[in-house]
Protein backbone atom coordinates (compact mmCIF):
# COMPACT_ATOMS: atom_id res chain seq x y z
CA UNK A 1 0.00 0.00 0.00
CA UNK A 2 2.91 2.33 1.07
CA UNK A 3 4.27 1.71 -2.25
CA UNK A 4 1.57 2.92 -4.25
CA UNK A 5 1.28 5.86 -2.55
CA UNK A 6 4.89 6.71 -3.16
CA UNK A 7 4.54 5.83 -6.73
CA UNK A 8 1.07 8.20 -7.18
CA UNK A 9 3.11 10.99 -5.48
CA UNK A 10 6.27 10.50 -7.70
CA UNK A 11 3.48 10.62 -10.69
CA UNK A 12 2.03 13.59 -9.31
CA UNK A 13 5.74 15.37 -9.32
CA UNK A 14 6.36 14.56 -12.60
CA UNK A 15 3.07 15.77 -13.72
CA UNK A 16 3.11 18.82 -12.46
CA UNK A 17 6.81 19.10 -13.77
CA UNK A 18 5.54 18.47 -17.01
CA UNK A 19 2.31 20.54 -17.02
CA UNK A 20 4.78 23.44 -16.04
CA UNK A 21 7.01 23.17 -18.91
CA UNK A 22 4.29 22.72 -21.00
CA UNK A 23 2.57 26.17 -19.86
CA UNK A 24 5.66 28.16 -20.33
CA UNK A 25 6.81 30.98 -18.36
CA UNK A 26 4.16 32.51 -16.02
CA UNK A 27 5.73 35.36 -15.05
CA UNK A 28 5.51 36.58 -18.72
CA UNK A 29 3.97 36.59 -22.18
CA UNK A 30 5.59 35.77 -25.44
CA UNK A 31 4.59 36.76 -28.98
CA UNK A 32 6.25 34.19 -31.98
CA UNK A 33 5.29 36.09 -35.43
CA UNK A 34 6.27 35.59 -38.80
CA UNK A 35 5.63 37.82 -41.48
CA UNK A 36 5.71 37.08 -44.87
CA UNK A 37 6.61 39.47 -47.62
CA UNK A 38 8.29 42.22 -45.29
CA UNK A 39 9.97 44.38 -48.07
CA UNK A 40 12.74 46.84 -46.34
CA UNK A 41 11.12 46.45 -42.66
CA UNK A 42 13.56 45.25 -40.38
CA UNK A 43 12.29 45.95 -37.50
CA UNK A 44 9.40 45.08 -35.18
CA UNK A 45 7.60 47.40 -32.60
CA UNK A 46 5.81 46.36 -29.22
CA UNK A 47 3.45 49.41 -28.17
CA UNK A 48 1.79 49.54 -24.68
CA UNK A 49 -1.79 51.10 -25.18
CA UNK A 50 -2.41 52.68 -21.67
CA UNK A 51 -5.49 54.36 -20.84
CA UNK A 52 -3.85 57.69 -21.02
CA UNK A 53 -1.48 57.33 -24.67
CA UNK A 54 0.38 54.68 -26.82
CA UNK A 55 4.23 54.10 -26.00
CA UNK A 56 6.61 51.93 -27.74
CA UNK A 57 7.83 49.46 -24.98
CA UNK A 58 9.76 47.19 -27.04
CA UNK A 59 11.36 46.62 -30.13
CA UNK A 60 13.32 43.68 -32.22
CA UNK A 61 15.13 42.68 -35.35
CA UNK A 62 13.09 40.73 -38.31
CA UNK A 63 14.76 37.36 -39.19
CA UNK A 64 16.26 36.98 -42.61
CA UNK A 65 13.10 33.93 -42.25
CA UNK A 66 10.42 36.93 -41.56
CA UNK A 67 10.48 35.57 -37.91
CA UNK A 68 10.40 37.70 -34.27
CA UNK A 69 9.55 37.03 -30.82
CA UNK A 70 8.84 39.04 -28.19
CA UNK A 71 8.78 37.93 -24.18
CA UNK A 72 7.49 40.68 -21.23
CA UNK A 73 6.60 40.75 -18.30
CA UNK A 74 3.45 42.50 -17.11
CA UNK A 75 1.73 43.51 -14.18
CA UNK A 76 -1.86 42.94 -15.85
CA UNK A 77 -3.39 42.15 -19.02
CA UNK A 78 -3.23 45.28 -21.40
CA UNK A 79 -3.57 45.75 -24.54
CA UNK A 80 -0.80 45.91 -27.39
CA UNK A 81 0.02 46.83 -30.77
CA UNK A 82 2.73 45.33 -33.10
CA UNK A 83 3.78 48.01 -35.63
CA UNK A 84 5.03 46.58 -38.63
CA UNK A 85 6.19 49.19 -41.16
CA UNK A 86 2.76 51.24 -41.43
CA UNK A 87 0.70 48.77 -39.97
CA UNK A 88 -0.43 48.61 -36.53
CA UNK A 89 -2.31 45.45 -35.37
CA UNK A 90 -3.94 44.70 -31.95
CA UNK A 91 -3.40 41.92 -29.27
CA UNK A 92 -4.19 41.60 -25.81
CA UNK A 93 -1.71 39.86 -23.66
CA UNK A 94 -1.03 39.16 -20.28
CA UNK A 95 1.55 36.53 -18.25
CA UNK A 96 1.31 33.29 -19.32
CA UNK A 97 0.06 33.42 -22.54
CA UNK A 98 2.44 31.83 -25.91
CA UNK A 99 0.43 34.09 -28.18
CA UNK A 100 1.53 33.12 -32.13
CA UNK A 101 0.79 35.65 -35.12
CA UNK A 102 1.27 35.83 -38.58
CA UNK A 103 0.56 38.19 -41.66
CA UNK A 104 1.05 39.06 -45.31
CA UNK A 105 2.00 41.99 -46.03
CA UNK A 106 1.19 42.19 -49.58
CA UNK A 107 -2.18 41.98 -48.54
CA UNK A 108 -4.26 45.17 -48.55
CA UNK A 109 -6.81 44.18 -46.55
CA UNK A 110 -3.92 43.82 -43.69
CA UNK A 111 -5.55 40.04 -42.49
CA UNK A 112 -3.43 38.87 -39.78
CA UNK A 113 -3.81 35.29 -37.83
CA UNK A 114 -3.21 35.30 -33.98
CA UNK A 115 -4.01 32.38 -31.74
CA UNK A 116 -3.07 31.58 -27.44
CA UNK A 117 -4.89 34.29 -26.38
CA UNK A 118 -8.37 34.17 -26.31
CA UNK A 119 -8.87 38.25 -25.66
CA UNK A 120 -6.28 38.32 -28.93
CA UNK A 121 -8.72 36.59 -31.05
CA UNK A 122 -11.51 38.57 -29.48
CA UNK A 123 -10.04 42.20 -30.15
CA UNK A 124 -9.65 40.70 -33.52
CA UNK A 125 -13.21 39.68 -33.94
CA UNK A 126 -13.92 43.49 -32.96
CA UNK A 127 -11.99 45.15 -35.27
CA UNK A 128 -13.29 43.03 -38.35
CA UNK A 129 -17.07 44.41 -37.20
CA UNK A 130 -15.79 47.64 -36.97
CA UNK A 131 -13.97 47.64 -40.24
CA UNK A 132 -16.93 46.79 -41.94
CA UNK A 133 -18.37 50.13 -41.38
CA UNK A 134 -14.94 51.79 -41.61
CA UNK A 135 -14.75 50.53 -45.36
CA UNK A 136 -18.36 52.22 -45.50
CA UNK A 137 -18.01 55.68 -44.38
CA UNK A 138 -14.47 55.45 -46.55
CA UNK A 139 -16.60 55.27 -49.51
CA UNK A 140 -19.19 57.86 -48.08
CA UNK A 141 -16.67 60.17 -47.60
CA UNK A 142 -14.79 59.70 -50.89
CA UNK A 143 -18.09 60.00 -52.90
CA UNK A 144 -18.57 63.71 -51.29
CA UNK A 145 -15.42 64.47 -52.32
CA UNK A 146 -15.74 63.52 -55.81
CA UNK A 147 -19.17 65.15 -55.73
CA UNK A 148 -17.99 68.19 -54.27
CA UNK A 149 -14.68 68.40 -56.80
CA UNK A 150 -17.37 68.10 -59.79
CA UNK A 151 -19.29 70.43 -58.15
CA UNK A 152 -16.14 72.78 -57.58
CA UNK A 153 -17.37 73.66 -54.33
CA UNK A 154 -18.68 72.59 -51.38
CA UNK A 155 -22.58 72.87 -50.72
CA UNK A 156 -25.15 72.78 -48.28
CA UNK A 157 -27.22 70.58 -50.70
CA UNK A 158 -24.67 67.90 -51.24
CA UNK A 159 -23.79 67.91 -47.34
CA UNK A 160 -27.98 67.61 -46.64
CA UNK A 161 -27.51 64.13 -49.37
CA UNK A 162 -24.42 62.57 -48.02
CA UNK A 163 -24.40 63.49 -43.82
CA UNK A 164 -27.92 61.56 -43.19
CA UNK A 165 -25.90 58.56 -45.53
CA UNK A 166 -23.07 58.49 -43.21
CA UNK A 167 -24.71 59.11 -39.38
CA UNK A 168 -27.02 55.97 -40.62
CA UNK A 169 -23.35 54.13 -40.83
CA UNK A 170 -22.20 55.58 -37.68
CA UNK A 171 -25.49 54.64 -35.74
CA UNK A 172 -25.29 51.26 -37.22
CA UNK A 173 -21.38 50.99 -36.07
CA UNK A 174 -22.22 52.00 -32.79
CA UNK A 175 -24.88 49.17 -32.31
CA UNK A 176 -22.79 46.80 -33.54
CA UNK A 177 -19.98 48.07 -31.75
CA UNK A 178 -22.13 47.76 -28.13
CA UNK A 179 -23.59 44.31 -28.99
CA UNK A 180 -20.09 43.13 -29.28
CA UNK A 181 -19.17 45.02 -25.80
CA UNK A 182 -22.73 43.42 -24.15
CA UNK A 183 -21.70 39.67 -25.58
CA UNK A 184 -18.10 40.11 -24.44
CA UNK A 185 -18.41 41.16 -20.65
CA UNK A 186 -15.84 38.99 -19.22
CA UNK A 187 -13.44 39.61 -21.68
CA UNK A 188 -10.86 42.86 -21.78
CA UNK A 189 -12.11 43.10 -25.69
CA UNK A 190 -15.31 44.11 -24.47
CA UNK A 191 -14.30 46.66 -22.51
CA UNK A 192 -12.06 47.77 -24.81
CA UNK A 193 -15.15 48.05 -27.45
CA UNK A 194 -17.68 49.87 -24.69
CA UNK A 195 -14.81 52.26 -24.47
CA UNK A 196 -14.93 53.70 -28.15
CA UNK A 197 -18.21 54.76 -28.43
CA UNK A 198 -19.74 58.37 -27.92
CA UNK A 199 -19.69 59.13 -24.12
CA UNK A 200 -23.09 61.42 -25.32
CA UNK A 201 -24.97 59.18 -26.48
CA UNK A 202 -24.45 55.68 -24.81
CA UNK A 203 -23.75 57.09 -21.52
CA UNK A 204 -26.90 55.28 -19.95
CA UNK A 205 -25.29 51.86 -21.59
CA UNK A 206 -21.57 52.57 -20.41
CA UNK A 207 -23.21 53.18 -16.92
CA UNK A 208 -24.57 49.74 -16.72
CA UNK A 209 -21.49 48.21 -18.41
CA UNK A 210 -19.40 49.92 -15.63
CA UNK A 211 -21.68 48.16 -12.76
CA UNK A 212 -21.45 44.83 -14.57
CA UNK A 213 -17.14 45.02 -14.36
CA UNK A 214 -17.50 45.60 -10.73
CA UNK A 215 -15.12 43.22 -9.18
CA UNK A 216 -13.54 42.21 -12.18
CA UNK A 217 -9.75 43.11 -14.29
CA UNK A 218 -9.42 44.47 -10.18
CA UNK A 219 -5.86 45.40 -11.35
CA UNK A 220 -5.82 47.13 -14.50
CA UNK A 221 -6.25 50.96 -14.20
CA UNK A 222 -7.65 51.77 -17.58
CA UNK A 223 -10.81 49.40 -16.24
CA UNK A 224 -11.43 50.66 -12.74
CA UNK A 225 -10.29 54.17 -14.07
CA UNK A 226 -13.86 53.85 -16.29
CA UNK A 227 -15.62 52.67 -13.57
CA UNK A 228 -14.90 55.61 -10.97
CA UNK A 229 -15.97 57.64 -13.91
CA UNK A 230 -18.89 56.05 -14.70
CA UNK A 231 -19.24 56.59 -11.09
CA UNK A 232 -19.63 59.96 -11.21
CA UNK A 233 -21.73 60.48 -13.54
CA UNK A 234 -23.88 57.90 -12.36
CA UNK A 235 -26.23 60.00 -10.64
CA UNK A 236 -26.82 62.63 -13.69
CA UNK A 237 -27.17 60.24 -15.73
CA UNK A 238 -30.55 58.97 -17.90
CA UNK A 239 -33.08 56.93 -15.49
CA UNK A 240 -32.28 58.92 -12.68
CA UNK A 241 -33.46 62.25 -10.54
CA UNK A 242 -32.17 65.23 -11.51
CA UNK A 243 -30.79 66.88 -8.61
CA UNK A 244 -32.04 69.87 -7.65
CA UNK A 245 -30.45 73.78 -7.56
CA UNK A 246 -30.74 77.13 -7.10
CA UNK A 247 -29.05 79.48 -9.36
CA UNK A 248 -29.77 83.03 -10.31
CA UNK A 249 -32.27 84.38 -13.09
CA UNK A 250 -31.26 87.03 -15.42
CA UNK A 251 -33.63 89.11 -13.42
CA UNK A 252 -31.27 88.27 -10.35
CA UNK A 253 -33.60 86.81 -8.65
CA UNK A 254 -33.09 83.15 -7.16
CA UNK A 255 -34.26 80.12 -9.93
CA UNK A 256 -35.12 76.47 -8.83
CA UNK A 257 -35.29 73.09 -10.91
CA UNK A 258 -38.01 72.02 -8.13
CA UNK A 259 -39.88 75.50 -9.58
CA UNK A 260 -40.64 73.14 -12.67
CA UNK A 261 -41.56 70.18 -10.43
CA UNK A 262 -44.91 68.13 -12.36
CA UNK A 263 -43.55 69.73 -15.56
CA UNK A 264 -41.41 68.15 -18.72
CA UNK A 265 -38.30 71.03 -18.76
CA UNK A 266 -35.14 71.23 -20.94
CA UNK A 267 -31.85 72.08 -18.82
CA UNK A 268 -29.98 73.41 -21.62
CA UNK A 269 -26.34 74.77 -20.65
CA UNK A 270 -24.75 76.91 -23.71
CA UNK A 271 -23.30 80.22 -23.70
CA UNK A 272 -22.66 83.21 -26.27
CA UNK A 273 -19.19 82.26 -26.68
CA UNK A 274 -19.94 78.49 -27.55
CA UNK A 275 -20.24 78.69 -31.39
CA UNK A 276 -22.04 75.47 -31.92
CA UNK A 277 -23.77 76.56 -28.83
CA UNK A 278 -25.15 78.98 -30.99
CA UNK A 279 -25.23 77.19 -34.16
CA UNK A 280 -27.71 74.18 -32.51
CA UNK A 281 -30.15 77.35 -30.94
CA UNK A 282 -32.09 77.70 -34.07
CA UNK A 283 -33.18 73.85 -33.59
CA UNK A 284 -34.04 74.41 -30.14
CA UNK A 285 -36.16 77.44 -31.06
CA UNK A 286 -38.04 76.06 -33.77
CA UNK A 287 -38.86 72.87 -31.74
CA UNK A 288 -39.90 75.33 -28.27
CA UNK A 289 -42.32 77.14 -31.21
CA UNK A 290 -44.05 73.53 -31.86
CA UNK A 291 -43.82 71.73 -28.34
CA UNK A 292 -44.01 74.99 -25.94
CA UNK A 293 -48.01 74.56 -25.98
CA UNK A 294 -48.43 71.03 -25.09
CA UNK A 295 -46.35 71.54 -21.64
CA UNK A 296 -42.54 71.60 -23.10
CA UNK A 297 -40.25 74.24 -20.71
CA UNK A 298 -36.35 75.12 -20.98
CA UNK A 299 -34.36 76.33 -18.44
CA UNK A 300 -31.05 77.71 -20.54
CA UNK A 301 -28.01 77.25 -17.80
CA UNK A 302 -25.33 80.22 -19.27
CA UNK A 303 -21.68 79.14 -18.86
CA UNK A 304 -20.81 83.02 -19.33
CA UNK A 305 -18.95 85.12 -17.03
CA UNK A 306 -20.14 88.57 -18.92
CA UNK A 307 -23.71 89.38 -18.23
CA UNK A 308 -23.56 91.85 -20.86
CA UNK A 309 -22.81 89.24 -23.58
CA UNK A 310 -25.30 86.52 -22.28
CA UNK A 311 -28.08 89.12 -22.69
CA UNK A 312 -26.66 90.04 -26.21
CA UNK A 313 -27.19 86.40 -27.28
CA UNK A 314 -30.23 85.61 -26.18
CA UNK A 315 -32.02 88.92 -27.76
CA UNK A 316 -29.72 87.56 -30.93
CA UNK A 317 -30.87 84.07 -30.85
CA UNK A 318 -34.45 85.03 -29.87
CA UNK A 319 -34.31 82.82 -27.27
CA UNK A 320 -37.56 83.63 -25.19
CA UNK A 321 -37.54 80.76 -22.23
CA UNK A 322 -36.28 81.46 -18.72
CA UNK A 323 -32.53 81.81 -18.58
CA UNK A 324 -30.09 81.93 -15.18
CA UNK A 325 -26.39 81.17 -14.98
CA UNK A 326 -23.66 81.27 -11.84
CA UNK A 327 -21.68 83.19 -14.27
CA UNK A 328 -18.63 81.21 -13.18
CA UNK A 329 -18.13 79.41 -16.65
CA UNK A 330 -17.79 75.64 -16.26
CA UNK A 331 -16.81 75.93 -12.76
CA UNK A 332 -20.03 77.13 -11.52
CA UNK A 333 -22.07 74.74 -8.52
CA UNK A 334 -24.70 74.15 -11.51
CA UNK A 335 -21.91 73.16 -14.11
CA UNK A 336 -20.16 70.98 -11.24
CA UNK A 337 -23.44 69.32 -9.68
CA UNK A 338 -23.92 68.30 -13.26
CA UNK A 339 -20.60 67.23 -14.41
CA UNK A 340 -20.72 69.68 -17.18
CA UNK A 341 -17.24 69.46 -18.84
CA UNK A 342 -18.36 70.41 -22.86
CA UNK A 343 -21.52 72.34 -24.25
CA UNK A 344 -23.93 72.38 -25.57
CA UNK A 345 -24.95 69.56 -23.01
CA UNK A 346 -28.42 69.15 -22.02
CA UNK A 347 -30.73 67.34 -20.00
CA UNK A 348 -34.47 66.40 -20.47
CA UNK A 349 -36.34 66.12 -17.37
CA UNK A 350 -40.34 64.63 -16.74
CA UNK A 351 -42.71 65.54 -14.27
CA UNK A 352 -41.48 63.14 -11.85
CA UNK A 353 -38.49 64.85 -11.89
CA UNK A 354 -36.60 62.26 -13.55
CA UNK A 355 -33.65 62.58 -16.38
CA UNK A 356 -35.22 60.67 -19.72
CA UNK A 357 -32.79 61.67 -22.31
CA UNK A 358 -29.24 63.44 -22.45
CA UNK A 359 -27.19 65.65 -25.20
CA UNK A 360 -29.72 65.22 -27.67
CA UNK A 361 -29.55 68.00 -30.58
CA UNK A 362 -30.69 69.09 -34.15
CA UNK A 363 -32.49 65.83 -35.55
CA UNK A 364 -32.10 63.45 -32.36
CA UNK A 365 -34.21 66.48 -30.14
CA UNK A 366 -36.56 67.04 -32.66
CA UNK A 367 -37.51 62.96 -32.79
CA UNK A 368 -37.70 62.60 -29.02
CA UNK A 369 -39.93 65.81 -28.89
CA UNK A 370 -42.34 64.26 -31.72
CA UNK A 371 -42.34 61.04 -29.65
CA UNK A 372 -42.44 62.60 -26.19
CA UNK A 373 -45.46 64.62 -27.47
CA UNK A 374 -47.62 63.31 -29.90
CA UNK A 375 -47.72 59.64 -28.33
CA UNK A 376 -51.47 58.36 -27.95
CA UNK A 377 -53.05 59.33 -24.63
Amino acid sequence: MRKNIVAYCCVAVLLTAFTACKGGNHSAFTINGTVTNPGSIKKIYLLQADSTAITVVDSTNLGEDGKFRFERSIPYANLFNLRIGSNLFDLIAKNGEDITFSTNLADVNHTYTIAGSEDSEKIQEFNKVNNVYNQQISKITEDYRSAAEKLGRESDSLINIYRPRLQKVLDSQSKAVLNFALNNKNSLAGFYAITALDQNKYEQQMVAYADDLQGKFADNPAVQGFIRQMAVVKPVSVGHQAPDFTTMGLDGKPVKLSDYKGKYVLLDFWASWCGPCRHENPNVVKQYAIYKSKGLNILGISLDVNKSAWQQAINQDKLTWNHASDLKNFDGPTERLYHINAIPSNFMIDPQGKIIAKNITGSDLEEFLNKTFNKPQ
